[in-house]
C-alpha cells in the first residue's frame, strides 16, 4: 500500500492517469457489452419485437446499476480520501459499511419490485405487443439482481485500492462467459430472451469469483472489519454517492421517456429504432463513464492528501480525453451507421432509414456528453456533491424531460432525436458560464476532513 501511495504522489500526471483509464475504460466497455449482447443475440435469435421487448425491460438494470453506484461511488470516494489520510482502519469501515449498505438497499428495492412485475413493465413502455418478452426477461433480472451490485460495488473498491487491472479482468471474464452463455441459450436451447438474462446472471456471478480473488493478495488495504453501525458514516456514503445515482437513475428514466414518447408519435417503427440506437447508446455512455471513474480515485486521493495543485492537471488531462472521445463516436455515428444497424439484423427499410437519420442526430450529443461527467465525476470525488448533482439535474429533468415535450409536439418526431444533443450541449453551455463567473471553481477554498466520521 505504501507503494501505492508513492505513485499518486510522485508519478508524472499523464502516466498516473493512463494507468486508471486503461482498465477502466475496458471495464466500463465490457459492462456495456453485457446488455449489448444480449440485443443482438435477441434481434438475431428472436426478432425485432424481441429486442424491443429487452430494451424495454432494460431500465432494470440501470435501476440496480444506479443504488450500486451510488453506494459503491460515494463509499469509494471517502475510502480514497481516507486512504490519502493515512487512516486505514477507517478505510475498512467505510468498505464495511458500503457492501453491508448495498445489500440491505437493493435487496429491499428487487424484492418489492418482484411482486409488480407486471405494472412496472406497463411503466417502462410496454404494450400488447411486447409484454410477454418484457416480462420474460424482467423477472430474472429482478430475481438474481443482488449479483450485479455486489460485481459493480466490488470492482469500484478494488479500482480505488489500486487493483484497477484486476477490476477489469473481472468484467472480462463476465463478459466473455455472458457471449458464450447467450450463444448456447438463445441459438442451441431457444430459451428466448429469458436466455439472454440467465446468460448475464451467470457471467456476472463468475466475473465476482476473479473480483474475489483480490483478498488474497498481499498487497490488498480493502477488507471487512467488525465495527458497530455508523449511522453518521452511512449518511455520508449515501449523500457523496448521490450524484452517481442520478447519473444512472436519470439514464433510466430517459430510456423509459423514449419508449413511452417513440410509441406515442412514431409507434412500433420508433420503439425499434430506438432500441438499436439505445444499445449503442449503452456501449458508449460507458466509455465517458469510465474516463470519470478513472479520474475518482486520483482526484480523491489528491484531495485527501491536500495535493490541489496538481490534481488540476488530472482535470485537463480528462476534459481533454472527454472531447477527443465525443469526437471519435460522433465520426463512428456517421461513417458507420449502416454497420451498426446490420449488427442488429434489422431488414425492414422503413425502419432501417428512421435508425439512420436517429443515429446520425442523437450522436451530436457525444460531442458535449463527455465534459458534462467528468465534471460530475470531479466534484462528487471532492465531496461538492450539491454542484455535481445540479450539474446532472441539468441535463437531464431540467432540460431533458421539458424538450422530450416541446420539440416532437411542435416541430415534429423527427426532433424526439434531437433532446439528448441540445440538453448535454445546453449543460456545456451553463457550466461555461458558471466558471468564468466563478459561481463554481475546481480548486477547494479549505479541506473537509473525516473527523466526524472516526466516531
Amino acid at each position: 500500500m505504501n507503494s501505492n501511495h508513492s505513485m499518486m504522489k510522485t508519478m508524472e500526471p499523464r502516466p498516473l492517469f493512463m494507468k486508471y483509464l486503461i482498465p477502466s475504460l475496458f471495464g466500463m466497455i465490457l459492462m456495456a457489452i453485457n446488455i449489448l449482447i444480449d440485443g443482438l443475440f435477441v434481434s438475431h435469435g428472436v426478432g425485432e419485437k424481441g429486442l424491443a421487448g429487452v430494451n424495454i425491460a432494460v431500465p432494470i438494470y440501470s435501476v440496480i446499476l444506479s443504488v450500486s453506484l451510488w453506494i459503491g461511488m460515494g463509499g469509494a470516494t471517502l475510502y480514497s480520501i481516507a486512504q490519502g489520510q493515512k487512516d486505514h482502519n477507517l478505510a475498512k469501515k467505510i468498505f464495511t459499511h458500503s457492501i453491508i449498505l448495498a445489500v440491505v438497499t437493493t435487496g429491499l428495492i428487487l424484492l418489492c419490485c418482484l411482486f409488480f412485475e407486471r405494472p412496472l413493465a406497463y411503466l417502462f413502455g410496454a404494450n400488447e405487443s411486447f409484454i410477454s418478452y418484457v416480462e420474460d426477461y424482467l423477472h430474472i433480472i429482478l430475481l438474481f439482481g443482488l449479483v450485479f451490485v455486489l460485481e459493480n460495488i466490488l470492482s469500484i473498491f478494488i479500482r480505488n485500492d489500486g487493483n484497477p487491472t484486476l477490476a477489469m479482468t473481472g468484467l472480462i471474464v463476465t463478459a466473455v462467459v455472458n457471449i458464450i452463455l447467450n450463444y448456447l441459450f438463445i441459438f442451441i436451447f431457444h430459451w428466448g430472451v429469458k436466455g439472454a438474462a440467465y446468460a448475464t446472471v451467470i457471467g456476472t456471478f463468475v466475473g465476482i469469483l476473479v473480483l474475489l480473488t483480490h483478498f488474497l493478495t498481499k498487497k490488498k488495504q480493502l477488507g471487512y472489519i467488525r465495527t458497530k453501525l455508523d449511522f453518521s458514516l452511512l449518511g455520508n456514503i449515501i449523500s457523496i454517492g448521490f450524484p452517481s445515482f442520478i447519473v444512472e437513475g436519470s439514464a433510466a428514466v430517459m430510456t423509459i421517456a423514449f419508449n413511452i414518447t417513440f410509441s406515442h408519435y412514431v409507434g412500433e417503427t420508433g420503439v425499434v429504432a430506438y432500441a438499436v440506437v439505445n444499445y449503442m447508446h449503452a456501449v458508449f455512455i460507458m466509455l465517458f463513464i469510465g474516463i470519470g471513474a478513472a479520474l475518482q480515485p486520483i482526484t480523491s486521493y489528491h484531495y485527501g492528501a491536500k495535493l490541489y495543485e496538481r490534481m488540476k492537471q488530472f482535470i485537463r488531462i480528462a476534459l481533454i480525453m472527454g472531447v477527443v472521445l465525443g469526437v471519435a463516436v460522433f465520426i463512428v455515428g456517421l461513417v458507420g451507421k449502416g454497420f451498426i444497424i446490420d449488427l442488429f439484423g434489422i431488414d425492414i427499410p422503413e425502419i432501417i432509414d428512421y435508425t439512420k437519420l436517429g443515429i446520425v442526430y442523437f450522436f451530436v450529443g457525444y460531442l458535449f456528453l463527455g465534459i458534462n461527467l467528468v465534471f460530475v465525476e470531479f466534484y462528487q470525488s471532492i465531496k461538492k456533491v450539491r454542484i455535481a448533482t445540479w450539474i446532472i439535474l441539468c441535463r437531464s429533468f431540467i432540460l431533458f424531460i421539458p424538450l422530450l415535450w416541446i420539440l416532437p409536439h411542435f416541430f415534429g418526431p423527427n426532433m424526439i432525436w434531437l433532446v439528448f444533443p441540445i440538453s448535454e450541449s445546453l449543460t456545456v453551455l451553463i457550466l461555461y458560464l458558471a466558471l468564468k463567473f466563478k459561481w463554481i471553481g475546481l480548486i477547494p477554498r479549505k479541506m473537509t476532513v473525516l473527523s466526524k466520521m472516526t466516531g
